[in-house]
């Protein structure tokens, strides 16, 4: 976009750098120290204020795009900072505030609080700020009594977040902090009190409490199983009832959109309004300004009854934007009033960038107002139901294309039937939102809203029940699809220079598309040759899954385990990024006795291209002895189940090196540490180190 074509746009000429500074201030949060940025910000904004009093334009611009870029790069500085905490490393006791409904997990129970005072050393030192911790509770009967508001003194370490150190891993330690918290801790049963409850709710907490009753409302109503789980994520953007199945069935026919409540539900309910409204203010011109301020005000308490969810709050401050931008004669939706929204949301909180959601919404609004009329334009249709059917695909297809790099960056998978399940599930969806305003709205006549709700749930059914149709296709995604940022930049890049080709018909235009699409094509080649499979041992660091992974030269690999299978499906969802990146073909399990093939599997002891690894999870070596010499052991895998010591294995095995399974004992491992370094054989421990590669 030439700079003639950004005087149209102001907001995008301040959203620009503002982008640039935050990018800055995620890479290098601690670069620069604050007195620096409160003393540089200062200067740009008295040289801003003596560039327009002088009228002095050039500098002006420059001194404005400066202050904007330090500006984005200080919030997103101080909203780093604002995580940093000083963890003692010892056990102490702290004063805690749960400020969210405890969610269960499949071991535990997930508080979210934040540290109010520490006890250390016989004296109570309150706590700088309100850090938050992710606590864990055992899932008993006492932790599922705690409530959000409760007051605890729990005895427990706080641990800073850490990644586990496998390949291609998603960055556990940046998703935390970008999101408030400082740290995690595990209070074991009996190590916590309630000592009080704080009755009074922030906004947010109110919000929530208000979503909890709709979602209570539903229960009442008959609504269960799948049907309230999707009418919860669809009107309210409560997550919590969805199945697995559910989830994948809407992933894989590409209407995961639906599940996610953000502009699309929004959408719906601003174009219900508005048309409500345009009725009145037809007549009467003088009520427009009221009926718009109106709307903005629904949509806020609409945002307010959903939680006020981050994404919910991104669509309600764009479409309030829309709204407003309704009193003028002009175009309503540009890209102006997106690059105003996205501006004010950043200038309130800058990890939004960062955030999927908001990401993945924006393009999708940009697509719809830069590429989607272009895509209408091609078809002149005169039958209105066909007209509508060519305007929904046209949208849905300029949202697809836009966001599909990111899609394949983010979830490694492509949707193939998107146009078809957009075709039924938008106007159903829509249809769901507008019977769900409704159902709300007969709470006063319980018996009509009762027989109104059994048709809504049967709504809900034939939607489920299409989309399990649509997932059952032939090829129906295109899954295990390895993108980086680098060739998701690229794909947008070419999209760019395909629609400026499109706009200018000119040799350059094409030279240039073709030059890009030619560079993603060799990027994409290197990235083959450099990430082929090497033959190796992974030891990964994945608790409760003891498994060695044999790779070879080539598509295949194994798993190897001692005595029984290993939770596989824990084993993908966290290594699924890297295999993706190796393009593997799912690995086969390899337990019991195999004493055949290329990995072979006898008595506990696995070989691979000549290396030995032995399993060490019971005592099965106790007690033995030989004649023979130790047999070479090239790797001692210790697991949990055993304990004993290197030393009554030091008959049987001559072993090169030691590696501890995550989940190990502490105790038992620092003695097999100490006995470790007596006899000078070299050890790992991938939850401290991360995870050990071995080339073969």
């Amino acid at each position: 976009m030439s700079a003639v074509g950004l005087q149209r746009y102001p907001f995008l000429r301040l959203l620009i750098p503002l982008v640039g500074g935050i990018l800055c201030g995620d890479a290098l949060p601690y670069a620069l120290p604050s007195w620096l940025l409160w003393t540089g910000g200062g200067v740009l904004l008295a040289m801003l204020v003596a560039c327009h009093c002088r009228r002095w334009g050039h500098v002006y611009g420059v001194t404005a795009f400066l202050f904007l870029a330090g500006l984005g790069y200080a919030l997103t500085s101080w909203e780093w900072r604002q995580t940093d905490y000083d963890f003692p490393g010892e056990p102490a006791v702290y004063k805690v505030r749960i400020v969210e409904k405890p969610e269960p997990k499949e071991r535990s129970i997930l508080c979210r609080s934040v540290l109010l005072e520490a006890c250390m050393a016989d004296s109570v030192r309150p706590e700088k700020g309100t850090p938050l911790f992710l606590l864990y509770f055992p899932k008993d009967s006492i932790a599922a009594t705690l409530r959000r508001g409760d007051e605890l003194l729990v005895h427990t370490t706080l641990s800073p977040p850490m990644n586990n150190g496998n390949p291609d891993e998603f960055n556990y330690v940046r998703f935390l902090r970008q999101r408030g918290g400082s740290g995690t801790a595990y209070v074991p049963a009996g190590h916590w009190q309630v000592v009080g409850h704080d009755s009074v709710r922030t906004w947010k907490q109110a919000a929530l409490d208000c979503r909890d009753e709709v979602v209570g409302l539903y229960r009442r109503l008959g609504f269960k199983g799948d049907e309230l789980a999707v009418l919860s994520a669809l009107t309210v953007g409560d997550q919590d009832e969805l199945s697995d199945d559910i989830v994948e069935t809407y992933s894989v026919s590409g209407a995961s959109h639906v599940l996610a409540l953000s502009g699309l539900h929004i959408g719906f309910l601003y174009a219900l309004f508005w048309f409500l409204f345009s009725l009145a203010w037809r007549h009467c011109r003088w009520l427009k300004f009221w009926l718009v301020a109106l709307i903005v005000v629904l949509l806020w308490v609409f945002a307010f009854i959903t939680g006020l969810s981050s994404s919910v709050v991104r669509s309600v401050t764009m479409f309030s934007l829309l709204a407003l931008s309704g009193l003028q004669l002009e175009k309503l939706l540009t890209l102006n009033t997106l690059a105003a929204t996205a501006f004010l949301m950043l200038l309130w909180h800058p990890f939004w960038l960062f955030d999927v959601g908001f990401q993945l919404s924006f393009l999708a609004v940009v697509a719809i107002v830069l590429i989607q009329p272009r895509l209408y334009a091609l078809w002149k249709v005169d039958n209105r139901v066909l007209r509508y059917v060519w305007g929904l695909a046209t949208v849905s297809v300029s949202a697809q294309l836009a966001t599909a790099p990111l899609v394949l960056l983010y979830f490694s998978r492509f949707s193939t039937h998107f146009l078809l399940t957009n075709l039924w599930v938008v106007p159903v969806s829509s249809l769901l939102m507008y019977a769900a305003v409704v159902l709300l709205a007969l709470t006063p006549l319980p018996a009509v809203q009762q027989l109104f709700a059994a048709g809504v749930e049967r709504l809900v059914w034939l939607q489920n029940r299409v989309l399990q149709l649509i997932e059952d296709f032939p090829y129906s995604s295109i899954d295990n699809v390895w993108v980086d940022k680098w060739e998701a930049l690229l794909f947008y890049v070419l999209i760019g220079a395909v629609c400026a080709m499109y706009v200018k018909h000119t040799a350059r235009s094409v030279f240039c598309a073709l030059s890009v699409l030619l560079v993603l094509v060799s990027w994409h080649a290197i990235d083959v040759w450099q990430a082929a499979p090497q033959r190796s041992l992974y030891f990964y660091n994945v608790r409760g899954c003891p498994a060695v992974h044999c790779l070879a030269e080539g598509s295949r690999s194994w798993l190897v385990c001692a005595d029984s299978v290993p939770d596989v499906s824990r084993l993908e969802r966290s290594l699924s990024p890297y295999w993706n990146h190796l393009r593997l073909e799912a690995p086969r399990v390899v337990c019991g006795e195999q004493p055949d093939g290329p990995v072979s599997l006898c008595n506990g002891v696995a070989t691979y291209a000549g290396k030995r690894v032995c399993f060490l999870r019971d005592h099965r070596w106790r007690g033995l002895e030989t004649d023979s010499p130790p047999l070479p052991v090239d790797y001692l895998y210790v697991c949990r189940g055993y304990k004993g010591d290197i030393a009554e294995l030091a008959a049987l095995f001559s072993i090169k090196a030691v590696v501890f399974e995550p989940s190990y004992s502490r105790y038992y491992r620092d003695l097999i540490i100490r006995d470790c370094i007596r006899l000078g054989i070299p050890y790992w421990e991938p939850d401290v180190r991360g995870g050990l590669r071995v080339s073969l």
